[in-house]
């Protein structure tokens, strides 16, 4: 990202806090003028006082120094406390754009870019600019300040014991920039190393019970070590760039007063300076000494941002690939009946040289409970994932009720559509709390309705703390079985005219799965169910089965017409019998 565009971006992140900003560098700017002002008024004070002493003048002059001194100090808090906030609040902004962008990208972009970079950015690289717009901010203004309004003053006592002074400082800037290049790539290369551990991390807590099952905690040791090593030479690294650039900075800023010195009090005794100019002139080098030296901390902190406003930034300049379009047609769930139909459907994922989905096409029922089967591979969860809009997919291939869904409002067409993937997912709180994820509002009634539909109640009631029983992270403390009917109570707490259910029962018994599905295709207000699952004998349930073979669907019938008919379904029930018999 060019300069221009980081600044243009800079601007972005400040218009909205302009006012607090104005009144911080104007305070900024007041401080300075105190400082200019203080030392000239300590000049007149010792000119006079040298040609005739006396204690009420000194008073009077300590008094007005003091007080202006006060006001400056305060002045300059009132300036930290403006200029520090605008950092704190672009923070706030920052981190809050985020965090709704990322709710808006579909699943696809979370499998290419991992959990620990994106949280990286999201806290290291926000904060790096907020330090940019506080402190790098501050001092820029100080030292801009400090520059236009003490030069003119120093210029006008001795223009040029003013430039011998302030010769070396066109040195400063020279360093500045042969470094400006070496210090942005080396606190690149350690945003990247950050990055690496924080995934790392991320993955090996996640992952811990596999690391401990497969007794892999020395290599995940060693591999942690190696990305700790490589962090630790990249900041080795910035760290020797930066001992050389900043001391190089101070030492030449602490030269010109030595130069004043020099040439003042040769001057004084020669009688071509007096007393006053000589002191004003060391305390207005001495002012610039300061913000000088300062200039290397604030060329790490902007090296920093501008790292991480390009981190940021590829980050939210990804546009959502599935979102509403223009003309979206608006659907309430009261009026959708619930009938899916396929056109054609294909699909193929990104990078794939063969479809995922072939030509597929199907019309499904409202209220029909449809079962989907076939060999892992064959397409069944690319289906799934893609009734509820979770993949990108062309228009005039999938349809509700005979609207494409690429043209329903999203929200319309998820709260139409109850999805319970293959990964039942739980959040670490209460099992209520998980059930009623959709609509924390609902009433303990409601929710136990769903739990004993789901077969999870009795379960649920033999836990200590009952549904206030906390799951743990990503539902830890419960079995495979109980996420599973946990996530599908909760999509059934909806009551979505639609649900899908994607090998969610895998961890079920087959009883206890058929028992499922009949309370979801009885009564008076039946949802349209899409059933894909592994277990023959609870698809043998239901109304309709669909056979799946790469990518297409190659059978379709009920179980008893499917069974009799030589194919795919006939191979995969005789498998199903025999591991029946094997258990």
């Amino acid at each position: 990202m060019a300069k221009s565009r980081r600044l243009a971006k800079l601007g972005a992140y400040l218009r909205p806090h302009w006012v607090e900003a104005t009144l911080g560098i104007f305070a900024l700017l007041s401080v300075n003028g105190l400082g200019v002002y203080i030392p000239w008024l300590i000049r007149g004070c010792v000119d006079r006082l040298s040609t005739q002493f006396s204690w009420n003048q000194l008073i009077h002059y300590v008094v007005i120094i003091v007080l202006l001194s006060s006001a400056m100090w305060l002045i300059r808090m009132a300036s930290r406390i403006w200029l520090f906030g605008v950092g704190r609040q672009v923070e706030f902004d920052l981190k809050q754009r985020i965090f709704e962008h990322l709710l808006k990208l579909e699943p696809a972009y979370f499998a290419t870019n991992t959990a620990g970079d994106l949280i990286n950015r999201a806290t290291s690289d926000v904060e790096n600019i907020r330090r940019l717009l506080g402190f790098a901010v501050l001092s820029l203004a100080n030292t801009f300040f400090a520059y236009a309004l003490t030069l003119p003053v120093m210029l006008a006592i001795s223009v040029d014991m003013t430039l011998y002074s302030l010769a070396v400082y066109p040195m400063m800037f020279v360093l500045v920039h042969l470094f400006s290049d070496r210090l942005r790539k080396q606190q690149a290369e350690v945003q990247e190393k950050l990055s690496d551990i924080s995934e790392l991390i991320q993955e090996d807590i996640s992952g811990i019970a596999l690391i401990k099952i497969y007794a892999q905690e020395e290599n995940e040791r060693q591999a942690f070590a190696k990305k700790n090593q490589q962090l630790l030479r990249a900041n080795l690294q910035l760290a020797k760039s930066r001992n050389v650039l900043f001391p190089l900075i101070g030492g030449l800023a602490n030269l010109s007063s030595l130069i004043i010195i020099w040439l003042g009090t040769t001057r004084i005794s020669g009688g071509t300076l007096a007393v006053g100019d000589f002191l004003a002139l060391l305390i207005y080098v001495e002012r610039l000494v300061f913000p000088t030296a300062l200039l290397g901390f604030t060329i790490t902190t902007y090296q920093r941002g501008e790292v991480s406003i390009d981190r940021l930034e590829s980050i939210l300049s990804v546009t959502p690939k599935i979102q509403d379009t223009a003309d979206m047609v608006n659907l309430t769930v009261a009026e959708v009946k619930g009938e899916i139909s396929a056109k054609n459907f294909s699909f193929t994922y990104p990078e794939a040289t063969t479809p995922a989905l072939d030509q597929v096409n199907f019309t499904i029922a409202p209220g029909e409970t449809v079962a989907i089967v076939g060999a892992i591979g064959s397409g069944k969860s690319t289906l799934a994932n893609a009734l509820p809009r979770l993949l990108d997919i062309a228009p005039g291939q999938l349809f509700l009720d005979g609207v494409d869904i690429t043209k329903i409002a999203l929200a319309d067409l998820r709260s139409a559509i109850a999805y319970v993937p293959q990964d039942s997912f739980l959040f670490s709180t209460t099992i209520k709390n998980n059930i009623r994820y959709a609509d924390p509002r609902r009433e303990q009634q409601d929710v136990e309705s769903v739990a004993v539909m789901s077969q999870i109640h009795p379960e649920i009631m033999n836990f200590p703390q009952q549904y206030e029983t906390l799951v743990g992270e990503r539902g830890i403390t419960l079995s495979g079985g109980q996420r599973q009917r946990t996530a599908l109570a909760r999509a059934m707490l909806v009551d979505a005219p639609v649900l899908i259910l994607d090998d969610a029962l895998s961890s079920v018994d087959n009883q206890t799965a058929a028992k499922i599905l009949k309370n979801l295709s009885s009564g008076t207000s039946r949802k349209t169910v899409i059933f894909i699952t592994h277990q023959l004998s609870a698809a043998a349930a239901a109304d309709r089965i669909l056979v799946m073979d790469k990518g297409k669907i190659v059978q379709a019938g009920n179980h008893v017409d499917l069974v009799q008919q030589e194919g795919l379904y006939r191979t995969l029930w005789s498998q199903h019998q025999v591991e029946e018999l094997l258990r």
